[in-house]
């Protein structure tokens, strides 16, 4: 027989326990994950969920804040419970609970000082372009049908120049309400030095592109809009050495448009334990 854990090991009656979970959502029809009155969000429905399955209603934190539409292969979240449930139990009750478009991945008891957020080391974001005639509607919802001839080597040397730390203010939004947060993800901050050690187009098929770039952060909108300054130089509007002048200007008009959300993708989030699993797309 196991002898009991020491008294001073043991977790008090009701005691809260703080968690750590891995989820992939289909942004399509949420609007993006922080809770908003009257809206579909993730943190809303997962905060909902954890309600129904435990009586207990924790806001979760998530490792940042994704826009409308925005999808995610490996969101982390962050809350605490007292209720003494298993973590296989719980991952399984929150998949049944949950809408289809949300899926819990891994469900694991955290440190008392784990925070999705604060606790991050650096985050991989994908951008899914297709240039093909005819873009299905079964992969519409997860790329931006550009229907352009692009130059992908232009693009591929647009790109590096944003590698190494620079001021991104040019591809930050210029919300005002934004502007006035001090948070350190997915919003606009006081500092608006980042940190890029990859930045690279893929070209998977001949009608397919993907851009991965690798950060310690990221402005609010600022892969959205590198992406679509990086199609202006696809497109011959830009050349490829002109980010460089984009980046000096520290002027959001310097750069292009914003590319939809439906192409974007957060795939995975970096922590000191490790890159958590993601979920992978068909």
């Amino acid at each position: 027989m196991m002898e009991a854990a020491p008294p001073s090991r043991r977790r008090p009656p009701n005691a809260m326990q703080n968690w750590r979970l891995t989820l992939s959502y289909d942004g399509t029809d949420f609007a993006g994950w922080q809770v908003q009155p009257g809206l579909p969000t993730i943190q809303g429905e997962l905060q909902q969920a954890l309600g129904r399955i435990t009586g207990e209603s924790p806001l979760p934190q998530g490792s940042g804040r994704t826009d409308a539409g925005v999808h995610a292969l490996a969101q982390v979240a962050s809350f605490q419970l007292a209720a003494p449930i298993p973590p296989q139990n719980l991952e399984r009750a929150l998949n049944r609970t949950l809408p289809s478009a949300i899926r819990v991945l891994n469900v694991a008891h955290a440190g008392e000082d784990f925070h999705a957020r604060h606790s991050a080391r650096g985050k991989t974001y994908e951008y899914r372009i297709f240039t093909g005639a005819l873009c299905s509607p079964f992969e519409s919802r997860y790329c931006w049908p550009t229907f352009w001839t692009l130059n992908p080597e232009k693009m591929q040397q647009a790109a590096a120049l944003v590698l190494g730390e620079h001021d991104f203010t040019s591809f930050a939004a210029t919300d005002p309400d934004l502007t006035q947060r001090n948070l350190d993800e997915e919003e606009c901050v006081q500092n608006p030095n980042r940190c890029i050690n990859l930045s690279e187009w893929q070209q998977t098929e001949p009608d397919r592109l993907i851009y991965r770039v690798h950060g310690s952060g990221f402005l609010h909108h600022m892969v959205r809009n590198l992406v679509g300054t990086f199609i202006e130089v696809g497109r011959g509007y830009f050349e490829p050495e002109s980010i460089s002048q984009i980046l000096a200007a520290k002027s959001r008009k310097a750069a292009g448009p914003t590319a939809p959300a439906s192409g974007l993708f957060l795939k995975q989030v970096d922590y000191e334990d490790g890159v958590l699993p993601s979920a992978t797309i068909c």
